[in-house]
């Protein structure tokens, strides 16, 4: 199965079109399903007096009075204007637009421009008003479940299908909500728990650094892997630090896309680029010594070597104490007539 790969783009065009074009172009290059952004009104998302987190004040180069999330988030919303611009980009780049809604507004405008798939971020896994609303849109709903308990994710998820959402079409992330999450909190197994108890397609959605977890995930099986990036780790702004640059996007796709095809089927059977070696690599029973024509064989005048093409190991009990129907010299294969 192939994972849809989700390149997050999120708020780091810094509340700026052209960057957030140039997002695009990068994530469609790195070979991503998807670039998601962030669709939401600051006067709606906080409150005027919400702290920043730690991690965003120091990657805001926060400065007094100018340390809320409001302050900001403001100078990160994108217009609805601006959204049609990036539809028309992704379209033109050849990848699927997505993005996060925030808000109930959002939501309703993110649905009338038909988007087809709905993700909620970790921190609106409880917002009933928000859940409702999405559910409602019966469409395809991926949820992140950083900072949950199993009770928070389970009640999300009845909350979508109560209100519309079928399970078949919600996948769950696994998630960490820390920036960048240390490796020890990353739990990547938790997909195990989620997919058994939810009878539900999961994925991961990362914060740490590198690529090392979303490559890891999929083997774990993960259907979706979600990975903020960034054109430059050292630009202003809550997201930058801990995203991948460019190129390290790039390495990403292409390793997810070669453990893809590593991981393979469950049958195990000879594949075909193994069978012209198989014949070098398997041994035959030969001739240890000069065996003449009725001599009875044994572990004294028998022995294995390669290659293939002879009488198999495999019945080599089958072969000790029968008597040589024809004559051999060391190192010769013995006629598969000896099994007769």
């Amino acid at each position: 199965m192939k994972t849809l790969i989700i390149a997050e783009a999120g708020v780091n065009h810094n509340g700026d079109l052209e960057i957030a074009k140039k997002l695009i172009k990068v994530a469609a290059s790195a070979g991503a399903d998807i670039v998601k952004f962030q669709t939401f009104k600051a006067a709606a998302l906080v409150t005027k007096a919400a702290a920043m987190a730690p991690y965003q004040k120091i990657n805001m180069k926060a400065i007094e009075g100018n340390d809320t999330q409001f302050e900001m988030l403001k100078k990160l919303e994108l217009s609805y204007a601006d959204h049609f611009e990036l539809i028309k980009e992704c379209q033109k780049q050849g990848i699927e637009f997505l993005s996060t809604a925030f808000d109930l507004e959002s939501a309703d405008f993110l649905n009338s421009i038909g988007m087809k798939i709905f993700k909620i971020p970790s921190g609106e896994i409880t917002n009933f008003p928000l859940l409702k609303k999405i559910g409602s849109f019966n469409k395809r709903v991926i949820f992140s479940t950083g900072m949950a308990e199993i009770h928070e994710i389970e009640y999300c998820l009845n909350t979508l299908i109560n209100n519309g959402s079928k399970r078949e079409n919600i996948t769950i992330l696994q998630c960490t909500t820390e920036y960048p999450t240390p490796d020890v909190d990353i739990n990547l197994l938790a997909m195990k728990t989620l997919r058994d108890q939810f009878q539900v397609n999961v994925g991961f959605s990362d914060h740490s650094i590198g690529i090392t977890m979303p490559i890891a995930a999929v083997a774990l099986g993960a259907s979706v892997v979600e990975k903020h990036f960034t054109l430059d780790k050292e630009m202003e702004g809550p997201d930058h630090k801990a995203s991948l640059a460019p190129l390290e996007l790039l390495e990403m796709v292409k390793s997810i896309r070669r453990v893809e095809l590593g991981l393979g089927t469950c049958e195990k059977t000879i594949t075909s680029s193994e069978i012209k070696n198989k014949s070098l690599a398997r041994k035959s029973v030969v001739a240890k010594t000069t065996i003449k024509n009725g001599e009875i064989f044994s572990e004294e005048n028998l022995t294995v070597k390669r290659p293939s093409g002879g009488i198999s190991p495999i019945f080599w009990e089958d072969l000790i104490g029968r008597c040589a129907k024809s004559s051999y010299v060391a190192d010769d294969l013995l006629c598969s007539s000896e099994l007769d």
